[in-house]
Protein backbone atom coordinates (compact mmCIF):
# COMPACT_ATOMS: atom_id res chain seq x y z
CA UNK A 1 0.00 0.00 0.00
CA UNK A 2 2.99 2.08 0.56
CA UNK A 3 4.06 1.59 -2.89
CA UNK A 4 0.58 1.93 -4.36
CA UNK A 5 0.62 5.95 -2.58
CA UNK A 6 3.93 6.94 -3.26
CA UNK A 7 3.12 5.66 -7.12
CA UNK A 8 0.04 7.51 -7.18
CA UNK A 9 1.25 10.77 -5.06
CA UNK A 10 -1.60 10.11 -2.92
CA UNK A 11 -1.45 9.48 1.40
CA UNK A 12 -2.04 5.80 2.51
CA UNK A 13 -5.19 6.73 3.64
CA UNK A 14 -6.35 7.50 0.40
CA UNK A 15 -5.27 3.98 -0.77
CA UNK A 16 -7.27 1.92 2.27
CA UNK A 17 -10.36 4.57 1.27
CA UNK A 18 -10.18 3.52 -2.34
CA UNK A 19 -9.71 -0.06 -1.29
CA UNK A 20 -12.77 0.22 1.14
CA UNK A 21 -14.92 3.17 0.93
CA UNK A 22 -14.36 4.13 -2.82
CA UNK A 23 -17.19 6.15 -2.62
CA UNK A 24 -14.95 9.39 -0.71
CA UNK A 25 -12.54 9.32 -2.93
CA UNK A 26 -13.18 11.30 -5.97
CA UNK A 27 -13.13 9.89 -9.75
CA UNK A 28 -9.64 11.30 -10.99
CA UNK A 29 -8.00 10.34 -7.84
CA UNK A 30 -9.66 6.65 -7.30
CA UNK A 31 -8.74 6.08 -11.42
CA UNK A 32 -4.85 6.97 -10.72
CA UNK A 33 -4.58 4.97 -7.25
CA UNK A 34 -6.44 1.86 -9.39
CA UNK A 35 -3.59 2.49 -12.13
CA UNK A 36 -0.76 2.59 -9.94
CA UNK A 37 -2.51 -1.11 -8.17
CA UNK A 38 -2.30 -2.61 -11.71
CA UNK A 39 1.19 -1.10 -12.80
CA UNK A 40 2.58 -2.27 -9.56
CA UNK A 41 0.63 -6.19 -9.61
CA UNK A 42 -1.09 -4.80 -6.34
CA UNK A 43 -3.68 -7.47 -4.52
CA UNK A 44 -4.93 -6.45 -1.62
CA UNK A 45 -4.76 -9.28 1.66
CA UNK A 46 -7.86 -10.35 1.98
CA UNK A 47 -6.99 -12.81 5.12
CA UNK A 48 -5.75 -9.61 6.97
CA UNK A 49 -8.53 -7.51 6.47
CA UNK A 50 -10.76 -10.19 7.10
CA UNK A 51 -8.86 -10.27 10.64
CA UNK A 52 -9.07 -7.13 11.59
CA UNK A 53 -12.62 -6.94 10.44
CA UNK A 54 -13.82 -10.25 12.14
CA UNK A 55 -15.69 -11.57 8.73
CA UNK A 56 -14.95 -12.18 5.26
CA UNK A 57 -17.23 -11.18 2.23
CA UNK A 58 -18.56 -14.65 2.07
CA UNK A 59 -21.36 -16.86 2.80
CA UNK A 60 -21.71 -20.53 2.14
CA UNK A 61 -23.94 -23.00 0.59
CA UNK A 62 -23.73 -26.98 1.71
CA UNK A 63 -25.80 -28.68 -0.44
CA UNK A 64 -26.56 -32.30 0.07
CA UNK A 65 -26.07 -33.70 -3.56
CA UNK A 66 -24.09 -31.62 -6.17
CA UNK A 67 -25.70 -34.06 -9.01
CA UNK A 68 -28.49 -32.84 -8.56
CA UNK A 69 -29.96 -29.83 -10.38
CA UNK A 70 -32.74 -29.49 -7.67
CA UNK A 71 -29.84 -28.05 -5.27
CA UNK A 72 -27.96 -26.16 -7.97
CA UNK A 73 -30.91 -24.70 -8.82
CA UNK A 74 -31.17 -23.33 -5.26
CA UNK A 75 -27.71 -22.48 -5.69
CA UNK A 76 -28.25 -19.88 -8.29
CA UNK A 77 -30.99 -18.23 -6.10
CA UNK A 78 -28.37 -17.35 -3.54
CA UNK A 79 -25.75 -16.61 -5.74
CA UNK A 80 -28.15 -14.35 -7.24
CA UNK A 81 -29.32 -12.67 -3.80
CA UNK A 82 -25.38 -12.33 -3.00
CA UNK A 83 -24.27 -10.84 -5.98
CA UNK A 84 -26.85 -7.75 -5.36
CA UNK A 85 -25.28 -7.51 -1.98
CA UNK A 86 -21.60 -7.55 -3.10
CA UNK A 87 -20.60 -10.74 -1.38
CA UNK A 88 -19.45 -14.36 -2.70
CA UNK A 89 -20.98 -18.10 -2.66
CA UNK A 90 -18.70 -20.74 -1.73
CA UNK A 91 -20.62 -23.90 -2.56
CA UNK A 92 -19.57 -27.45 -0.62
CA UNK A 93 -21.43 -30.67 -1.36
CA UNK A 94 -21.62 -33.24 1.37
CA UNK A 95 -22.98 -35.86 -0.74
CA UNK A 96 -25.47 -37.22 1.28
CA UNK A 97 -22.06 -37.47 4.26
CA UNK A 98 -22.58 -36.20 7.39
CA UNK A 99 -18.37 -36.29 8.19
CA UNK A 100 -17.78 -34.73 4.98
CA UNK A 101 -20.61 -31.99 5.77
CA UNK A 102 -19.05 -31.41 9.24
CA UNK A 103 -15.58 -31.02 8.20
CA UNK A 104 -17.18 -28.30 5.83
CA UNK A 105 -19.00 -26.62 8.48
CA UNK A 106 -15.97 -26.56 10.49
CA UNK A 107 -13.97 -25.27 7.88
CA UNK A 108 -16.30 -22.63 7.01
CA UNK A 109 -16.42 -21.44 10.44
CA UNK A 110 -12.18 -21.10 9.99
CA UNK A 111 -12.93 -19.10 7.43
CA UNK A 112 -15.18 -16.46 9.10
CA UNK A 113 -18.07 -16.38 6.43
CA UNK A 114 -20.55 -14.27 7.30
CA UNK A 115 -23.00 -17.09 7.42
CA UNK A 116 -23.83 -20.37 5.92
CA UNK A 117 -26.79 -21.46 3.94
CA UNK A 118 -26.94 -25.16 4.76
CA UNK A 119 -29.64 -28.47 3.41
CA UNK A 120 -28.05 -30.45 6.51
CA UNK A 121 -28.00 -34.46 6.44
CA UNK A 122 -29.79 -33.85 10.02
CA UNK A 123 -31.73 -30.60 10.42
CA UNK A 124 -31.32 -31.20 14.09
CA UNK A 125 -27.73 -31.76 14.32
CA UNK A 126 -26.04 -29.97 17.30
CA UNK A 127 -23.80 -28.30 15.06
CA UNK A 128 -25.86 -26.36 14.02
CA UNK A 129 -26.41 -25.11 17.12
CA UNK A 130 -23.01 -24.69 18.03
CA UNK A 131 -22.22 -22.43 14.99
CA UNK A 132 -24.75 -19.56 15.83
CA UNK A 133 -23.01 -19.49 19.44
CA UNK A 134 -19.68 -19.01 18.07
CA UNK A 135 -20.79 -16.30 15.65
CA UNK A 136 -21.40 -18.01 12.93
CA UNK A 137 -25.20 -17.70 11.54
CA UNK A 138 -26.98 -20.84 9.90
CA UNK A 139 -29.98 -20.72 8.07
CA UNK A 140 -31.74 -24.35 7.11
CA UNK A 141 -32.74 -24.82 3.30
CA UNK A 142 -35.18 -27.42 2.20
CA UNK A 143 -35.20 -28.22 5.52
CA UNK A 144 -37.18 -27.82 8.80
CA UNK A 145 -36.74 -28.05 12.70
CA UNK A 146 -39.38 -29.34 15.36
CA UNK A 147 -38.66 -25.85 17.11
CA UNK A 148 -37.70 -22.51 15.68
CA UNK A 149 -34.22 -22.40 16.45
CA UNK A 150 -33.29 -20.88 13.33
CA UNK A 151 -34.77 -19.37 9.95
CA UNK A 152 -35.80 -21.68 7.70
CA UNK A 153 -37.09 -22.03 3.88
CA UNK A 154 -38.78 -25.19 2.83
CA UNK A 155 -41.59 -26.48 0.59
CA UNK A 156 -44.70 -28.21 2.04
CA UNK A 157 -44.04 -31.51 0.85
CA UNK A 158 -46.83 -32.94 2.38
CA UNK A 159 -48.85 -30.84 0.00
CA UNK A 160 -47.02 -31.97 -2.75
CA UNK A 161 -47.47 -35.37 -2.36
CA UNK A 162 -51.47 -35.23 -2.22
CA UNK A 163 -50.81 -32.79 -5.24
CA UNK A 164 -49.48 -35.93 -7.29
CA UNK A 165 -51.53 -38.91 -5.95
CA UNK A 166 -54.71 -36.45 -6.27
CA UNK A 167 -54.31 -35.97 -10.33
CA UNK A 168 -53.38 -40.11 -10.98
CA UNK A 169 -56.74 -40.79 -9.34
CA UNK A 170 -58.41 -38.32 -11.09
CA UNK A 171 -57.17 -40.21 -14.34
CA UNK A 172 -58.67 -43.06 -12.89
CA UNK A 173 -55.73 -45.21 -11.39
CA UNK A 174 -56.50 -46.68 -8.45
CA UNK A 175 -53.46 -49.38 -8.15
CA UNK A 176 -50.53 -46.33 -7.42
CA UNK A 177 -46.72 -46.85 -6.77
CA UNK A 178 -44.76 -44.55 -4.62
CA UNK A 179 -41.18 -45.18 -5.31
CA UNK A 180 -39.32 -42.70 -2.36
CA UNK A 181 -35.65 -42.72 -1.47
CA UNK A 182 -34.38 -43.85 2.34
CA UNK A 183 -37.25 -43.27 4.04
CA UNK A 184 -35.02 -41.28 6.81
CA UNK A 185 -35.18 -38.24 4.62
CA UNK A 186 -37.94 -35.71 6.07
CA UNK A 187 -39.28 -34.62 2.73
CA UNK A 188 -39.44 -38.29 1.82
CA UNK A 189 -41.71 -39.51 4.62
CA UNK A 190 -43.49 -35.79 4.06
CA UNK A 191 -44.66 -36.83 0.54
CA UNK A 192 -45.36 -40.62 1.41
CA UNK A 193 -47.75 -38.97 3.84
CA UNK A 194 -48.95 -36.47 1.33
CA UNK A 195 -49.74 -39.45 -0.97
CA UNK A 196 -51.30 -41.67 1.61
CA UNK A 197 -53.64 -38.66 2.62
CA UNK A 198 -54.65 -38.37 -0.87
CA UNK A 199 -55.35 -42.55 -1.12
CA UNK A 200 -57.63 -42.07 2.45
CA UNK A 201 -59.42 -38.77 0.70
CA UNK A 202 -60.68 -40.91 -2.18
CA UNK A 203 -62.10 -43.42 0.19
CA UNK A 204 -59.42 -45.98 -0.53
CA UNK A 205 -57.51 -48.29 1.80
CA UNK A 206 -53.68 -48.05 2.00
CA UNK A 207 -52.67 -50.75 -0.16
CA UNK A 208 -53.82 -49.22 -2.82
CA UNK A 209 -50.43 -47.36 -2.51
CA UNK A 210 -47.75 -49.39 -3.20
CA UNK A 211 -44.53 -48.44 -1.44
CA UNK A 212 -40.82 -49.02 -2.86
CA UNK A 213 -37.96 -47.55 -0.99
CA UNK A 214 -35.11 -46.93 -2.75
CA UNK A 215 -31.33 -46.57 -1.52
CA UNK A 216 -30.72 -43.10 -2.86
CA UNK A 217 -32.66 -40.41 -4.93
CA UNK A 218 -30.44 -41.10 -8.23
CA UNK A 219 -31.38 -42.20 -12.00
CA UNK A 220 -29.81 -45.32 -11.35
CA UNK A 221 -32.14 -46.09 -8.63
CA UNK A 222 -35.12 -44.78 -10.59
CA UNK A 223 -34.01 -47.45 -13.38
CA UNK A 224 -33.80 -50.25 -10.34
CA UNK A 225 -37.00 -49.27 -9.26
CA UNK A 226 -38.57 -49.73 -12.85
CA UNK A 227 -37.01 -53.35 -13.47
CA UNK A 228 -38.70 -54.31 -9.76
CA UNK A 229 -42.19 -52.87 -10.89
CA UNK A 230 -42.42 -53.69 -14.52
CA UNK A 231 -41.27 -57.51 -13.36
CA UNK A 232 -44.34 -58.03 -11.51
CA UNK A 233 -47.15 -59.55 -12.83
CA UNK A 234 -50.03 -57.69 -15.26
CA UNK A 235 -52.43 -58.39 -12.43
CA UNK A 236 -50.16 -57.20 -9.44
CA UNK A 237 -48.96 -54.44 -11.62
CA UNK A 238 -49.39 -50.65 -10.59
CA UNK A 239 -50.84 -48.52 -13.65
CA UNK A 240 -49.15 -45.60 -12.29
CA UNK A 241 -46.00 -44.81 -10.10
CA UNK A 242 -45.18 -41.31 -8.21
CA UNK A 243 -41.51 -41.04 -8.09
CA UNK A 244 -40.05 -38.73 -4.69
CA UNK A 245 -37.76 -37.11 -6.87
CA UNK A 246 -37.48 -36.62 -10.83
CA UNK A 247 -34.37 -38.06 -11.12
CA UNK A 248 -36.25 -41.40 -10.05
CA UNK A 249 -38.71 -40.76 -12.45
CA UNK A 250 -36.38 -40.19 -15.17
CA UNK A 251 -34.87 -43.37 -14.43
CA UNK A 252 -38.31 -45.30 -14.50
CA UNK A 253 -39.03 -43.58 -17.22
CA UNK A 254 -35.92 -44.73 -18.98
CA UNK A 255 -36.33 -48.43 -18.09
CA UNK A 256 -39.89 -47.85 -19.73
CA UNK A 257 -38.54 -46.74 -23.22
CA UNK A 258 -36.04 -49.54 -23.06
CA UNK A 259 -38.49 -52.32 -22.58
CA UNK A 260 -41.22 -51.01 -24.67
CA UNK A 261 -43.83 -49.91 -21.90
CA UNK A 262 -45.68 -47.30 -23.57
CA UNK A 263 -45.95 -44.08 -20.80
CA UNK A 264 -48.43 -43.17 -19.48
CA UNK A 265 -50.78 -45.53 -21.52
CA UNK A 266 -49.44 -48.91 -19.67
CA UNK A 267 -47.47 -47.09 -16.72
CA UNK A 268 -48.29 -43.38 -15.67
CA UNK A 269 -45.39 -41.50 -13.97
CA UNK A 270 -44.93 -38.43 -11.58
CA UNK A 271 -41.73 -36.76 -10.70
CA UNK A 272 -41.61 -34.23 -7.92
CA UNK A 273 -39.01 -31.07 -8.23
CA UNK A 274 -40.22 -30.11 -11.82
CA UNK A 275 -36.23 -29.78 -12.88
CA UNK A 276 -35.16 -28.78 -16.53
CA UNK A 277 -34.82 -32.09 -17.98
CA UNK A 278 -38.14 -33.14 -16.64
CA UNK A 279 -39.83 -31.12 -19.74
CA UNK A 280 -37.21 -32.11 -22.21
CA UNK A 281 -37.68 -36.12 -21.03
CA UNK A 282 -38.45 -38.48 -24.12
CA UNK A 283 -41.95 -38.62 -22.89
CA UNK A 284 -42.37 -34.79 -21.06
CA UNK A 285 -42.83 -35.80 -17.22
CA UNK A 286 -45.08 -34.53 -14.65
CA UNK A 287 -43.45 -32.79 -11.90
CA UNK A 288 -44.74 -31.37 -9.04
CA UNK A 289 -42.56 -28.24 -9.42
CA UNK A 290 -40.46 -26.64 -6.34
CA UNK A 291 -39.52 -22.88 -6.59
CA UNK A 292 -35.82 -23.59 -6.87
CA UNK A 293 -34.30 -20.51 -7.25
CA UNK A 294 -36.81 -18.72 -4.66
CA UNK A 295 -35.65 -21.18 -2.27
CA UNK A 296 -32.31 -19.66 -2.39
CA UNK A 297 -32.75 -16.25 -2.69
CA UNK A 298 -35.43 -16.21 -0.02
CA UNK A 299 -33.13 -17.57 2.63
CA UNK A 300 -29.79 -15.66 1.31
CA UNK A 301 -32.28 -12.49 2.22
CA UNK A 302 -33.21 -14.50 5.67
CA UNK A 303 -29.36 -14.33 6.48
CA UNK A 304 -28.83 -11.09 5.40
CA UNK A 305 -31.33 -10.12 7.42
CA UNK A 306 -30.35 -11.55 10.67
CA UNK A 307 -26.09 -10.03 9.91
CA UNK A 308 -28.47 -6.80 10.27
CA UNK A 309 -30.07 -7.64 13.14
CA UNK A 310 -28.84 -10.49 15.25
CA UNK A 311 -32.04 -10.07 17.72
CA UNK A 312 -34.36 -10.56 15.14
CA UNK A 313 -37.02 -13.42 15.49
CA UNK A 314 -36.53 -16.32 13.46
CA UNK A 315 -38.52 -16.93 10.38
CA UNK A 316 -39.83 -20.21 8.77
CA UNK A 317 -41.12 -19.88 5.72
CA UNK A 318 -43.12 -22.31 4.27
CA UNK A 319 -44.16 -22.15 0.55
CA UNK A 320 -46.87 -24.00 -1.77
CA UNK A 321 -45.93 -26.46 -4.27
CA UNK A 322 -47.31 -26.49 -8.14
CA UNK A 323 -48.14 -29.55 -9.89
CA UNK A 324 -47.34 -29.65 -13.44
CA UNK A 325 -49.27 -31.38 -15.73
CA UNK A 326 -47.30 -33.06 -18.83
CA UNK A 327 -47.51 -36.19 -20.94
CA UNK A 328 -46.36 -38.48 -18.67
CA UNK A 329 -49.25 -38.78 -16.68
CA UNK A 330 -52.01 -37.59 -19.10
CA UNK A 331 -52.30 -39.08 -22.72
CA UNK A 332 -52.68 -36.59 -25.27
CA UNK A 333 -54.82 -39.32 -27.19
Amino acid sequence: MRDVAAAAGVSMGTVSNVLNRPEMVSAKTRSRVQAAMSELGFVRNESARQLRAGHSNTLAYVMLDGANPFFTDVAKGIEEAAEAHDLSVFLCNSNNRAERELTYLNRLEQQRVQGVLITPMDPEAAILDELPKRGTRVVIVDRRRARPTHCSVTVDDVEGGGLAVEHLLEMGHTSIAFVGGPPSIGQIRDRREGALNAVAEAGLSPDHLIEIDTAGLTVSEGIGAGERILGLSAKNRPTAVFCANDLLALGLLQQCVALGVRVPDDLAIIGYDDIEFAAAAAVPLTSVRQPRKLLGETAANLLFREVEDPEHTHEQVLFSPELVVRRSSRSTN
